[in-house]
């Protein structure tokens, strides 16, 4: 990993690249054979000059000089569109490379890390900025190259014509260069702080078009306006106050650089005058001077864009090169049944340890519920045996074989996890459904829509069953959405059922009818449940107290009211609020 952050943008732009990376050297080469073309026309030109001068009249010579001129011209053009078509082909290459590699990246990564990085931020990177490139990368290549080559084959030809006259052509470089360098003073600064403005814009616009639900709701559009101007308006002036800078410099380097006829014209005067200059060379030299260094800034002015490829480069290699669970492609240990096991499990988030030791068994067939103040580590523990994350000490094992010598593509399609969070993706309820058991018939995905007891609301939509449920599940109340994917999950049929508060969104009737189905539906599996209503957990085979990242209590429900102060305490807590609530309504 380490040696793939050594590498140079082009250096990642051609493992990018992979079998299309021929493309990329097509494109030199034909950008290359361009430069030569155009710079033959000036031989040809050469040989016009010296008859010109030799008092040669024949308007038919001339006017083949000029056919094979304007020829040569139509074959550097031809030349230049092949070479860019071949690095557009290239790059699109690139492009859908980068986006394969980090989307296989993000799913062979822990879930948890993925969901602590901005998702404002990764669909910036993997969507407008990685598109943003394009243009860089399709043009820079065969113009730097096409450029590099016009410079280089110019001198040569004005070394040939006349090594002092190619050194007065050089002279305004370097004075020039000079002001080019002052101008290019402190330039990471400034590019960070251009950098920092832009991705800062680009999340607080993704923010406020994310939460403008929230914004709206609760009166917030102003403030939350302001803080998206400030944003454009640092982003804007970090821009223009770096082109302050860098202006005047600018100018002179641009001005300076290409004025070489400043020092051919009198230098090749005074040589033509002392007899060591032929007429027809010094008209040559002139006419080739004058485009000596337009190349060379030519390939100067994608110095920002290179800048800028290679930052959102390194924005992508820290994605391709973030730290992943190890699993083998194959197990290396088979799991004898669903019991589930951790063993002096630890863990934390940073350097912060959540989880201290903990020693839990959940057998098979049972079910099983992790309770505790908010904050204590229930949904870690859970997601730990999801392996959303990776264990920092202890093991955690299914029928004996550690989760972590089982191949990812088994351990998923043992383990069926709904949070109260749930996501479903822009199709239809059918499909979103069908992805817990991707072969299930229609006949299969409604059946468990009844046992799940969500079949009658989902006749009720518009399409039934092919009702697109829109980005999100949005289409859907929180309820519905919540039925969906506990219907997902049951469907996929696994021996291990994780449910993290899976019914927080649904009534109490609604809530009855899941418990009941699930309660149908996992016999036989290993039931895992995070509650804060303690009711619905009552009957449980086994119960878990979690406080603080420890385990304090483990038994059924009148075992621990006898022997676990804390979830005594939180029982009465409950009943008190129940009596409460329906004291209010029988009011």
């Amino acid at each position: 990993m380490k040696q793939k952050k050594r590498k140079s943008t082009f250096g990642w732009v051609f493992t990018f690249a992979g079998q299309k990376k021929r493309r990329y050297i097509a494109s030199v080469c034909l950008a290359v054979a361009g430069a030569a073309f155009q710079m033959a026309p000036f031989f040809v030109m050469a040989r016009v000059i010296g008859k010109l001068l030799a008092g040669n009249r024949s308007l038919g010579g001339y006017m083949i000089d000029c056919a094979v001129m304007a020829g040569m011209w139509l074959m550097r053009v031809a030349l230049h569109s092949l070479s860019t078509s071949q690095s557009h082909q290239g790059t699109f290459a690139v492009l859908g490379n980068i986006r394969t590699q980090c989307l296989e990246k993000l799913s062979r990564m822990s879930l948890g890390d993925v969901q602590a990085k901005d998702s404002g931020e990764l669909k910036n990177v993997l969507v407008e900025r990685v598109d943003s490139i394009e243009p860089t990368l399709a043009h820079a290549i065969p113009e730097m190259s096409s450029n590099a080559a016009a410079a280089i084959l110019t001198l040569i030809y004005l070394f040939c014509l006349d090594g002092r006259m190619a050194l007065a052509a050089l002279i305004p470089l370097p004075m020039g260069m000079v002001f080019f360098f002052l101008m290019m003073a402190g330039y990471q600064k400034n590019y960070a702080r251009t950098v920092k403005a832009t991705n800062a814009l680009n999340d607080t616009a993704v923010e406020y078009i994310g939460g403008i639900e929230v914004i709206k709701v609760f009166g917030k559009a102003r403030s939350s306006y302001e803080k998206f101007v400030a944003a454009a308006r640092e982003c804007a002036q970090s821009y223009v106050d770096w082109m302050k800078k860098s202006n005047f410099y600018f100018t002179f380097a641009m001005n300076i650089m290409p004025a070489t006829l400043l020092t051919v014209l009198p230098i090749g005067g005074l040589l033509m005058r002392a007899g060591t200059l032929s007429p027809e060379k010094f008209v040559l030299i002139v006419i080739l001077s004058m485009g000596l260094i337009t190349p060379v800034i030519g390939c100067m002015k994608f110095t920002d864009d290179l800048a800028r490829v290679g930052t959102i480069l390194s924005q992508v290699t820290d994605i391709l090169t973030a730290p992943a669970p190890e699993r083998p492609r194959t197990d290396l240990e088979t799991p004898r049944d669903g019991t589930v096991a951790l063993h002096d499990v630890h863990f934390g988030y940073g350097d912060r340890e959540v989880l201290h030791g903990v020693n839990l068994t959940f057998r098979e067939g049972t079910v099983n519920a992790l309770v505790g103040p908010s904050g204590s580590g229930k949904s870690t523990i859970a997601r730990l045996i999801a392996a959303f994350w990776e264990v920092g000490g202890g093991s955690i094992t299914v029928g004996g074989a550690d989760i972590r010598r089982i191949s990812a593509e088994h351990y998923h399609r043992l383990v069926a996890y709904v949070s109260q969070d749930n996501f479903l993706f822009d199709t239809t309820v059918r499909e979103n459904i069908r992805m817990g058991r991707p072969g299930a018939t229609d006949a299969e995905v409604e059946q468990a829509a009844r046992d799940c007891g969500c079949y009658e609301f989902i006749m009720g939509l518009e399409n039934g069953f092919d009702t697109r449920v829109g980005s999100g599940g949005g289409r859907l109340s929180g309820g519905e959405r919540q039925r969906v994917s506990i219907a997902r999950a049951m469907l996929k049929d696994a021996p291990i059922v994780i449910l993290d508060e899976a019914t927080a969104y649904t009534d109490p009737e609604n809530e009855a009818v899941i418990q009941e189905s699930v309660a149908r539906l996992v016999r036989g599996k290993t039931l895992i449940v995070i509650a804060h209503r303690l009711s619905t957990i009552a009957d449980a085979d086994q119960i878990a107290v979690v406080n603080d990242g420890k385990i304090e209590g483990v038994g059924t429900q009148a075992e621990l009211l006898a022997n676990c102060p804390l979830y005594r305490s939180m029982w009465e807590a409950h009943v008190s609020a129940r009596d409460t609530a329906e004291g209010g309504c029988g009011e």
